[in-house]
């Protein structure tokens, strides 16, 4: 189950706390609305649930959760414009 707090700010650049569940134990993350727009994108387009790639993502990170989050959607988008050209 994905929980979100937010807290007042301008829409994409709004930093909203998710709780969410990682090998059974509840922790959080805080991303920009924009990020998580398209984290939620990505998990879907590839059939997967929110805690299921967090748990991936998290079994390869390196520092923290959040920032391992936003630098995988940069990389999605960059391999994303790269297939366009």
């Amino acid at each position: 189950m994905i929980k979100e707090t937010s807290s007042p700010g301008t829409a994409s650049t709004e930093i909203i706390k998710h709780s969410v569940s990682i090998a059974g134990h509840r922790t959080s993350v805080s991303l920009e609305r924009k990020f998580w727009d398209l984290f939620q994108e990505n998990a879907k387009r590839k059939g997967l649930s929110l805690n299921e790639l967090i748990t991936e993502i998290d079994a390869t990170r390196q520092g923290n959760l959040s920032s391992a989050i936003r630098l995988f959607v940069l990389e999605e988008l960059l391999e994303k414009a790269r297939d366009q050209r």
